[in-house]
């Protein structure tokens, strides 16, 4: 009964590890995607103005 207790348990604290990550991930593939067309829009500005910086 107590190696099952212990096996739940450790089962439970991979699980959130893991989610827990994936969650994380997920946050800095968004926060990756808004930086990444932000930086585009920018550098379609720049090709289009034609000011050289």
């Amino acid at each position: 009964m107590n190696i099952a207790l212990v096996l739940i348990i450790v089962i439970a604290i991979v699980v959130a590890i893991v989610s827990g990550l994936n969650a994380a991930l997920s946050w800095l593939l968004w926060v990756a995607l808004i930086v990444g067309v932000i930086a585009l829009i920018a550098f379609l500005l720049r090709v289009i103005g034609g000011r050289k910086a």
